[in-house]
């Protein structure tokens, strides 16, 4: 057995300490190339991240009885679209339509009543619309039905009823039902649900919302909203005197993605947009 001389090992060490300190003050001279180097390529990943998401932003107006349908029409189309990001804005029709004659921003405007969407375009505000997707009214009454409606012709023996405004989509084709019901029952009997309405809403949700809190027996609303809804139970508008509501969309004039808007209109006529559309209530056969 070989005993280590003390030059031995004070050399061994001294190389040891030369070897780690020429380590470190190498390391030290590449670290800053390095962290630059990492943090350049952060930044223009963030940068362009964010360019990308900014300059991608669709901005889609649409009428309240669309919420639960394009939230998830949104959803599938950025998963099939990641470049694009969709912030949705939901107000009754007509709302909507004097937010975009103010000259508020968005890309495309979905709207329940073709009335606005033909104002628009006579206002050079919006491109021609097209329809899309169709919908019809129901009676809805609290789960619970405390004044025991069965059928349309019961909702004139309602105690309180809510109805949408005459400026609103939901309550011009209110007021067609009952005008047709008028020529069915008799006008007793629009007199007599005239005389039960207690309120009357600016959009459809509102309408809703009143049934499914109990603050009234009955309500006229989209067959959709009924679908959409755990608290309110629906009773069917005879075929003959029902009104057929249409969706209508188009992109607006000022729009700076007018591609992206033309790219989610194309895939709302999808078989796959199609199917959630009709998942939710609404009927796009004939579209």
């Amino acid at each position: 057995m070989t005993a280590r001389t003390p030059s031995m090992t004070a050399r061994s060490s001294a190389d040891s300490s030369a070897f780690k300190r020429g380590d470190v003050s190498a390391l030290s001279r590449r670290l800053p190339g390095m962290v630059f180097a990492v943090s350049l390529s952060a930044l223009f990943l963030l940068t362009a991240c964010q360019e990308r998401r900014a300059g991608q932003t669709l901005r889609i107006f649409a009428a309240s009885s669309l919420q639960e349908s394009f939230h998830e029409l949104a959803a599938r189309f950025e998963r099939d679209n990641p470049e694009i990001h969709v912030q949705l804005n939901f107000g009754g029709s007509q709302v909507l339509r004097v937010q975009l004659e103010q000259g508020a921003r968005a890309d495309l405007f979905a709207s329940a009543n073709a009335e606005h969407a033909m104002a628009l375009s006579a206002a050079g505000v919006l491109e021609q619309a097209q329809p899309f997707a169709e919908n019809e009214l129901v009676v809805i009454v609290p789960k619970d039905n405390p004044a025991r409606l069965a059928t349309f012709r019961d909702l004139s023996r309602a105690p309180r009823i809510v109805m949408g405004t005459e400026a609103v989509p939901i309550g011009k084709y209110s007021r067609v039902v009952l005008k047709r019901a008028a020529e069915r029952f008799g006008s007793e009997f629009v007199t007599r649900v005239n005389e039960r309405v207690v309120s009357e809403e600016s959009n459809v949700r509102l309408v809703r919302a009143k049934v499914e809190f109990g603050e009234v027996d009955a309500a006229i609303v989209y067959g959709t909203d009924a679908v959409a809804s755990v608290r309110v139970s629906a009773i069917a508008i005879p075929e003959d005197i029902n009104a057929t509501v249409e969706y209508l969309i188009g992109h607006t004039t000022r729009s700076k993605n007018v591609q992206a808007a033309r790219a989610f209109v194309t895939f709302l006529r999808s078989p796959t947009a199609q199917v959630i559309l009709e998942r939710r209530g609404f009927l796009v056969e004939a579209m």
